[in-house]
């Protein structure tokens, strides 16, 4: 729990205070001083009397009650001051300091000393090993940059630090306002998801800030993320984050660096898509991300690009509709009313291109037409630098204007950072905010529109599964994985069809079986879980001599209980299955069977319950999704029959929570229907 006095305290003393502002004990008593902090300010320093004007203690025996504890110490001399502290009133603490649970086990203990102290008064604990915190109130941190402050600028919380000061370097220089500032560190007591938590229940419409950025290196609690990540969306926010470790190797680095294991990347994937989370690839494009964010959201995916220089506008183009994003040509009437107030040589087909030469009265008109006569667009970016030779400072007055009083996004591309230094610092200076790369802007919008368009579905309702006969069939189970036949009941009891199996554990059964199906038949051992390895699979048998030859072989497989006989069925060969994973949930997957699994992986995941939206995701995503629409002699199959199946899946999850793992590999689909021929289900108790 955050409490008040962390975001609006009336007090603050920093413990370890110093004059050296290379120190931070000095650095964020600086930082506080020089953000104007109304309160009471006070330091402790056993050396000094004054520290940078500040009236400092040389122990807390002197302090009176303060609401919020800043620490600047060695991290063993810690728990006793902080102790003290927390029976004198205080209940916000920030330690800065370093030296706990990124150390080993002897730290670990220390940590979470502190932490049993502050909860032992109902407080807050930023940290350790963090940069600090900021909020309009006050800015408790020892590293720079300080942004400017905006109640409606961006909400920001990072695991790292340094990594943290970087994204606000670029921030910064690209005039994205902070409205709230939390560096968590080692997360002893309070992490990313306790502050979205408390982003999320102490928002205020129209007051708070509705875009939210994260750094994360993990997450602890991901069913608690996911719950306040979705509210905030729910409410009107926009949340973009980067969660780092996406590989091994990169998952090594940040287990080194935080002492904690970093989760399978798909995972974390699923868990932004279901979040609603606009993941980011980096500080640069994280910083693009919340510059499209703080505009209006654009209606649709129709971009007009504005440019003075062409190489620019084309590349835009080119990113915008390899993204999947439209430039559509703008003709007509208007264009060539539009075109009359351009210098000769000018093109509005979009890119609408008004030269070198192009003017801050002719960029004024363009932006005019773009938002009150072509209604083929719904949003603009403006490329406009220049060689030097005249000032731009007029073109950035007008672009700021528009992009003010504009109801369609106006994004600003200003390239020329070193040439237009003086006009971009004046454009920022008006409130603006600006991009400098035309590719990384136009993937970022990309990013931002194809997540803000999507419909959320419908969750869906199935009064022909037999909720009972699934129970009835698991109650009595053991943890492991259940029989063929009690597994495909369960499916059948779903309402899934399952192609027609028997089984025979000796020659006399097998006969009696083969008397009765029609060839050609497949035959699979039954008992070992990886019938492949084992090779306990017989395909497309065709006589009763065969079927008694494949029979003696199979039935000898170390593990094997009997072998099941099925007709031999055609079709698109699909996978379904599910992943119990541990404090997150159950993940829907589905693709192409055989090996569009087993090699390329072409499988795509939800997070359950989905929505038919989410299933319809899934199958559009796979990259072999054309073969579902027919490839030579397979038949097309009805994309509605994979959705169905999918949320039958997804209601199982809630039936029998215990299952922790089903896979269906493969099941064969073709046009209307999908029929199961090999499925296996694992459950814990």
């Amino acid at each position: 729990m955050i409490v008040e006095e962390l975001i609006s305290p009336n007090s603050i003393v920093v413990i370890g205070g110093s004059n050296d502002i290379r120190k931070p004990g000095g650095k964020v008593l600086h930082n506080i001083i020089n953000g104007n902090f109304e309160g009471e300010l006070l330091v402790v320093n056993p050396k000094e009397t004054e520290v940078q004007g500040v009236k400092s203690l040389s122990s807390i025996k002197g302090l009176p009650k303060v609401d919020l504890a800043i620490f600047a110490i060695p991290a063993g001399m810690i728990p006793e001051t902080m102790s003290e502290l927390a029976n004198r009133g205080t209940r916000a603490f920030i330690v800065l300091s370093a030296g706990f649970s990124e150390m080993g086990e002897e730290g670990r203990k220390l940590e979470s000393k502190l932490v049993e102290i502050v909860e032992s008064v109902g407080g807050t604990l930023i940290g350790p090993n963090c940069i600090g915190v900021i909020t309009e109130k006050y800015k408790g941190v020892f590293a720079g940059p300080i942004p400017d402050f905006d109640p409606q600028g961006c909400d920001f919380v990072s695991a790292s630090g340094a990594t943290a000061v970087f994204i606000l370097e670029e921030a910064i220089e690209r005039g994205i306002k902070f409205s709230s500032i939390f560096s968590v560190g080692n997360s002893a007591q309070i992490g990313i998801e306790e502050v979205l938590e408390y982003w999320d229940l102490n928002y205020k419409q129209g007051i708070s800030s509705n875009v939210k950025l994260i750094y994360a290196e993990q997450i602890e609690k991901p069913r608690k993320f996911l719950q306040h990540c979705a509210s905030l969306r729910q409410k009107g926010c926009k949340i973009a984050g980067i969660k780092a470790g996406r590989t091994s190797a990169g998952q090594r680095a940040v287990s080194s660096h935080t002492g904690a294991l970093a989760g399978e990347d798909i995972v974390v994937e699923t868990l932004f898509q279901k979040a609603g989370i606009i993941r980011c690839e980096g500080r640069l494009d994280l910083v693009n991300v919340a510059g499209i964010l703080l505009a209006n959201s654009p209606k649709s995916n129709k971009v007009a690009v504005v440019t003075h220089a062409g190489g620019p506008g084309v590349m835009l183009t080119d990113t915008l509709e390899a993204e999947g994003l439209q430039v559509p040509k703008i003709e007509g009437p208007f264009a060539e009313e539009l075109l009359k107030y351009l210098h000769f040589g000018s093109s509005v087909s979009n890119p609408i291109d008004f030269l070198a030469t192009g003017t801050a009265e002719q960029l004024n008109i363009i932006l005019e037409y773009v938002e009150n006569k072509f209604d083929c667009v719904d949003s603009c970016a403006v490329i406009f630098g220049t060689p030097g030779l005249f000032d731009v400072k007029p073109v950035y007055d007008v672009l700021y204007k528009r992009i003010k009083n504009s109801q369609k996004p106006i994004y600003a591309i200003l390239p020329s950072i070193i040439q237009a230094k003086e006009a971009i610092d004046y454009f920022k200076s008006l409130g603006g905010v600006y991009f400098n790369d035309e590719v990384a802007f136009g993937k970022a919008l990309a990013k931002v529109i194809n997540s803000t368009v999507k419909s959320k579905g419908r969750f869906f309702d199935f009064d022909d599964i037999n909720v009972n006969g699934i129970r009835n069939l698991l109650d009595n189970e053991t943890t492991g994985f259940i029989s063929l036949q009690k597994t495909f009941e369960i499916l059948n009891n779903l309402n899934l069809k399952v192609v027609d199996t028997f089984y025979a554990r000796n020659e006399k059964e097998l006969e009696d079986i083969l008397d009765k199906i029609n060839f050609p038949i497949v035959m699979k051992v039954v008992g070992p879980i990886h019938k492949t390895d084992v090779k306990g699979v017989a395909t497309n048998i065709n006589n009763k001599e065969d079927s008694h030859k494949f029979f003696s072989t199979l039935i000898q497989i170390p593990g094997s209980e009997s072998v099941a006989i099925q007709p031999m069925l055609s079709g698109t060969e699909l996978f379904f299955g599910c992943k119990y994973e541990p404090g997150l949930g159950h993940l829907l997957a589905f693709g192409l069977g055989g090996i569009f699994v087993e090699v390329l992986k072409d499988v795509q995941l939800r997070l359950a319950p989905i929505t038919d939206t989410e299933a319809e995701e899934m199958i559009e995503k796979i990259r072999g999704k054309k073969i579902l629409q027919g490839y030579r002699n397979l038949e097309p199959i009805n994309k509605n029959t994979i959705v169905e199946v999918l949320l039958r899946i997804s209601k199982l999850t809630e039936i029998a929570p215990e299952i922790v793992e089903l896979d269906i590999n493969p099941a064969f689909g073709s046009n209307n229907e999908i029929i199961i021929v090999d499925a296996r289900i694992k459950i814990q108790k």
